[in-house]
């Protein structure tokens, strides 16, 4: 167990394994598979990608709120580099691809079951699932064109002088904020949609 928790690979792959035996014992102590039509199937498999990615994202976002943002002005300078060098080019790796699959698998799911535009379109009966995908696109915005390319500046990835480098923290600190507050209504309209909440 030892050898299987020491690399992150071994760690996931054993999780989607431990998956599978769940899937198989469940189904056969209760007779309730998986459902074997395949739109039925997909479905399912996309919710489970878009939430994994979701999960990913906005655990990413809040760890830079909560965590990251809060600690760095206790860290002492000379330790400093080793967030900013180090983990944050590494978390905005994981946190702008896990918004991007938050987006995709989203409207993938959204059009196989056959409301992408009623729900883009903030149509009655789906409100809320709808405004959960328009504050998912607005965030998703906000990664990839205001946070990522104004903290390449911040972490010293592209060129710039101090003073550019202080407004751009600014901006990608208040974009990032932004997001925080949007995941609050986000997290709450998209279970709201199928458990009668809005």
């Amino acid at each position: 167990m030892g050898a299987i928790l020491q690399s992150l690979g071994r760690t996931v792959t054993a999780g989607v394994v431990l998956l599978i035996i769940i899937i198989v014992v469940v189904g056969a102590v209760t007779g309730s598979w998986i459902p074997v039509d395949q739109s039925i199937w997909w479905a399912f498999f996309f919710r489970w990608l878009h939430v994994l990615s979701g999960v990913m994202w906005i655990g990413l976002l809040w760890y830079f709120n909560f965590v990251q943002t809060p600690s760095m002005p206790k860290i002492p300078d000379e330790h400093k580099p080793a967030i900013t060098k180090v983990i944050a080019p590494a978390a905005l790796f994981w946190f702008r691809w896990a918004a991007l699959s938050t987006v995709v698998t989203g409207l993938i799911l959204a059009s196989m079951n056959g409301y992408i535009w009623q729900a883009l379109l903030l149509q009655k009966g789906v409100y809320a699932i709808g405004l959960g995908m328009w504050m998912g696109l607005i965030m998703a915005f906000n990664v990839w064109f205001i946070i990522w390319p104004n903290q390449k500046k911040v972490l010293g990835l592209v060129e710039a002088a101090a003073d550019a480098k202080a407004a751009a923290g600014k901006l990608a600190g208040r974009a990032s904020r932004i997001n925080t507050l949007l995941s609050i209504p986000l997290l709450f309209c998209m279970v709201a949609q199928q458990n009668g909440g809005l």
